[in-house]
C-alpha cells in the first residue's frame, strides 16, 4: 500500500511538472500558410507560448486575404470573433467603424509604440485616435528587380531616370530577351501604375492616388502617365496575360526577361532560387522615386475579448512589436520591419535598403499608402481604378480617354 501511494504522488508530480497548463489563450486568424511564412509565424507562437499563452492557430490560405476576412464576418456575425486576425489597409478601417475592435492602448502607451512605428501605418493601426493593430511589417511597392547578367550586357548601369530606363529596355530588347517580366493582371497593371505616377512626384502622388483630385485625375500630367504606360507595353512579352507574378519572378530569374515592377515579396522568389543580391540580381527603386516610398503593411488587428483573455491579447500585441521578432520574421518575408528602430543586421542588402529608404520616406514625409495594393483608398476606389488601368494597358483606351475615364470612375466609386 505504501509504494502504491509513493508510486501515485510521484506520478502525479511528474504529470503536474510535465504538462503546465496555460490560463490564457489567443485564436488568430491569418493567411500566412507559406513554409517560410508559418515558419516566421513559428517564432511569435513560440514567444506566447514561453509566456503561458496557449496558440490557437486559424490558417485561412490565399495569399491576399480575401477568404479569411469571409471567415473573418461569419465569425463576427456569430458574435464571437476571433482575438487576432491579420488584415490590410482599409479592411482594418472597416471593422474599427463597426464598434468590434479591441484597445491596445496599454500596451502601446507602455512601450512608446507612437514614437517607433511610422505615421503613416498608425493610420491604420489606429482608430479615433485609439489603437486597435499591431502592425507587423512594411511591404513596398516600387521596386524594380533586374537580372545581373541582362543588366550588364545592357550596358551594366541600372537607369536612375525614365530616359535610362528606356535605353536600359532598349538594350535587352536588341539583345534578344524579354526586358520586362509581368503578368496581366489587374493588380499587377497597377502596381506598375503605383510607380509611374509616383515618379511624376509626390504631390502629384497624393494628389491623384490619395486626394482624388479631379484635376489631377484627369489633367495632361496624368495623361503623361498614360502615354508611360502604353511605352512600358511595348516591352512585354505577347504571352503576359493572366500570367502570376512570380512566374514573371521567375523569368526574371532565369534570364527569360530582364526586370520586374514588383513589391518586395518578389524577392523571396529569388532567394529561394538560390540567387544572391549585387551578385545575380540588383534591387533599385523605380527611376524617378528614389527617396519616396508606396507600402503596404500586414497588421494584426484585435477585437474586444473577455477579461479572461485580454491579458493574452495585450502580451501578443506585445510580441509582434518585439524587436527580436519583427527582424526574424521581415527577413524570411522580404519585407522591412514596422517599426524603425529594429537592427539591419540580419537583412541582405536589398533588406538594408528597404529599412534605410522607409526610414527617409517617412522623416520626409514621402512614405504614401499604395493604391495598388489598397492603402491609399477603400476597394470600391481602387477597383474603379484597376479598371481603366487594365483596360488602357491592353489598348482599349487611349491615353487621353484613360486620364478622363480614370477621373470619372474614381468619382462614381466615391458615390
Amino acid at each position: 500500500m505504501r509504494k502504491l501511494l509513493i508510486g501515485t504522488m510521484l506520478s502525479t508530480a511528474l504529470t503536474a511538472y510535465a504538462a503546465p497548463t496555460f490560463a490564457e489563450e489567443v485564436e488568430v486568424l491569418h493567411w500566412w500558410t507559406s513554409g517560410g511564412e508559418a515558419a516566421a509565424l513559428d517564432v511569435l507562437k513560440k514567444n506566447l507560448e514561453a509566456q503561458g499563452v496557449t496558440w490557437k492557430d486559424m490558417p485561412v490560405a490565399g495569399g491576399g486575404g480575401e477568404a479569411a476576412m469571409t471567415a473573418l464576418r461569419a465569425r463576427v456575425t456569430a458574435g464571437n470573433p476571433p482575438t487576432a486576425v491579420q488584415a490590410l489597409g482599409f479592411d482594418i478601417t472597416d471593422w474599427a467603424k463597426q464598434g468590434v475592435v479591441g484597445d491596445l492602448g496599454e500596451v502601446a502607451a507602455k512601450e512608446n509604440w507612437d514614437a517607433v512605428v511610422p505615421a503613416a501605418l498608425q493610420a491604420f493601426s489606429k482608430y479615433d485616435g485609439k489603437w486597435i493593430a499591431a502592425p507587423v511589417n512594411v511591404h513596398s511597392t516600387n521596386w524594380v528587380w533586374i537580372n545581373k547578367k541582362a543588366l550588364d550586357a545592357a550596358g551594366g548601369k541600372a537607369p536612375e531616370t525614365w530616359d535610362e530606363l528606356i535605353v536600359v529596355l532598349d538594350a535587352m530588347k536588341a539583345n534578344g530577351i524579354s526586358p520586362i517580366g509581368h503578368g496581366g493582371q489587374a493588380w499587377q497593371d497597377a502596381t506598375i501604375f503605383d510607380a509611374v505616377v509616383l515618379s511624376q512626384g509626390t504631390d502629384f502622388y497624393k494628389a491623384s492616388m490619395i486626394d482624388l483630385d479631379p484635376a489631377a485625375l484627369s489633367g495632361e500630367q496624368m495623361v503623361a502617365v498614360f502615354d508611360k504606360m502604353g511605352k512600358l507595353k511595348e516591352y512585354v512579352d505577347a504571352d503576359f496575360s493572366g500570367r502570376d507574378w512570380n512566374l514573371a519572378s521567375a523569368m526574371v530569374i532565369e534570364g527569360k526577361a530582364g526586370m520586374q515592377f514588383m513589391g518586395d515579396w518578389a524577392k523571396g522568389e529569388f532567394l529561394k532560387a538560390g540567387q544572391k543580391p549585387g551578385t545575380d540580381f540588383v534591387c533599385i527603386r523605380f527611376p524617378g522615386t528614389q527617396g519616396s516610398v508606396t507600402f503596404n503593411s500586414d497588421q494584426f488587428m484585435m477585437f474586444q475579448v473577455g477579461d479572461a483573455n485580454k491579458g493574452a491579447q495585450l502580451k501578443m500585441a506585445s510580441a509582434i512589436e518585439d524587436p527580436a521578432f519583427q527582424s526574424a520574421f521581415n527577413v524570411v518575408k522580404g519585407s522591412a520591419p514596422a517599426r524603425t528602430d529594429v537592427p539591419n543586421d540580419a537583412f541582405d542588402d536589398c533588406g538594408k535598403k528597404a529599412m534605410a529608404d522607409l526610414a527617409e520616406a517617412d522623416k520626409n514625409g514621402k512614405l504614401f499608402g499604395s493604391m495598388a495594393h489598397g492603402h491609399a483608398n477603400p476597394a470600391a476606389v481602387k477597383n474603379a481604378m484597376y479598371d481603366v488601368i487594365t483596360r488602357h494597358f491592353n489598348g482599349e483606351l487611349d491615353s487621353a480617354a484613360a486620364a478622363a475615364a480614370l477621373a470619372e470612375a474614381v468619382a462614381a466609386a466615391k458615390g
